[in-house]
């Protein structure tokens, strides 16, 4: 069947869905890399709310999604940037999600990180507030035995003068950790409020910052997280971090060659990944993967070089609003029910965006049932006027 996809100038073009799926079935561990998908949560599509509500979560399919992940051996990054933290999900929410969550990995055996941040502030704060609030959600992310990612902070961005407050307080939590934490650095292309962070809008005075964190408590820190979609300086920062901290890449850009690695003439460093573009391909990425754990690199690069267009796509500015995207496609993927979020977010990209989110996935054979992709995306289609 033929569908008619909108164009950004008003046109239509005709698309013929595939009529198979690729197939990804779960598997062993992986083994070379550490990965972990940031997840999404799904809204309660009943739920009475507005905006400025508190998130109403649909807990049975947002559980239901993580041992889908799970099963095909990713770890999930839970209460991260994916998950709508601080764009529909607030504090009490993020609380909720990662008890339930942290629950769920135990029974199921799945590995779990969670986001540590300080959301529970909602105005002006102080560094010592900044602080306690760091501390309050760290208690609770270690209390249900998941591994602490400690995220970057509105607030500490919004008080901190100097690059020795960012120390000062980074300091102290990484001394408070009863076990390596992962710390975050994510990038103002992500959230705006974020610019100069680590003390610095000059990228190479931040990392300098960033790496005095690191080198002062390497017992304390498992690795980092860098989300600033810059290649080359990903795989600059990879090569000054302490013996045994990893870097796990959150460049949704260029995440293949940097997780594949430098090769052994190089020095073969390589990223681990803490990716939201793993939510949609998680079949898939570990599928990837599984073949780069038996040293096929050309075979890692063949199966995920193609799912480039698709996370440029989805992450293109302003690239906050990439969660829009991923829900879309979870709802065509069939892991839930209808197309809404938390916050309203389901809004904040436009129809040709969609449909053309659909046609890279769709050619990637994403869809574990093309039929009802088709079906969906045909229905969203024709309430929007778009005829067929």
């Amino acid at each position: 069947m033929t569908i008619h996809l909108p164009n950004p100038d008003g046109t239509v073009r005709a698309y013929d869905p595939r009529t198979e799926p690729l197939s990804f079935t779960p598997g062993v561990p992986l083994t070379s890399r550490t990965v972990f998908s940031a997840a999404h949560v799904v809204a309660d599509p009943y739920a009475d709310t507005t905006p400025d509500s508190p998130a109403a979560v649909d807990w049975d399919a947002t559980l239901a999604f993580r041992r889908h992940l799970w099963s095909h051996g990713l770890g999930v990054a839970e209460a991260m940037d994916t998950a709508q933290r601080g764009m529909g999900l607030d504090w009490a929410g993020a609380a909720e999600l990662i008890r339930r969550s942290a629950a769920e990995a135990k029974a199921v055996g799945g590995r779990i990180a969670c986001g540590v941040g300080t959301d529970q502030l909602t105005g002006p704060a102080s560094l010592d507030e900044v602080r306690a609030a760091y501390e309050e959600q760290l208690a609770l992310v270690e209390s249900t035995g998941a591994q602490a990612i400690l995220m970057a902070s509105r607030a500490l961005a919004a008080a901190a003068r100097t690059p020795d407050d960012y120390l000062a307080v980074y300091s102290h939590l990484l001394r408070q950790a009863s076990e390596p934490v992962i710390l975050h650095w994510l990038g103002p292309m992500f959230d705006p409020a974020l610019e100069g962070y680590w003390g610095s809008s000059d990228l190479d005075t931040a990392t300098s910052v960033f790496l005095d964190v690191i080198v002062a408590h390497p017992d304390k820190v498992d690795g980092i997280k860098v989300s600033l979609l810059d290649a080359e300086r990903e795989v600059d920062l990879r090569r000054r971090l302490p013996q045994g901290v990893r870097c796990y890449t959150g460049d949704d850009f260029n995440y293949p060659e940097l997780i594949a690695g430098e090769g052994p003439s190089a020095g073969g460093r390589f990223s681990h990944a803490l990716l939201g573009i793993f939510d949609p391909l998680g079949p898939l990425a570990a599928e990837a993967v599984r073949v780069l754990d038996t040293g096929d690199v050309g075979g890692f690069r063949k199966l995920l070089d193609p799912t480039v267009d698709l996370s440029r796509h989805l992450f293109q500015a302003p690239t906050r609003f990439y969660k829009t995207g991923v829900v879309f496609l979870a709802w065509l993927s069939g892991h839930q029910s209808h197309f809404s979020m938390v916050g309203g977010l389901q809004s904040a990209r436009s129809l040709p965006h969609l449909a053309r989110a659909y046609e890279l996935a769709d050619g990637l054979g994403l869809f574990p049932d093309p039929a009802l992709a088709e079906s969906r995306m045909t229905s969203l289609l024709s309430v929007h006027g778009v005829p067929q």
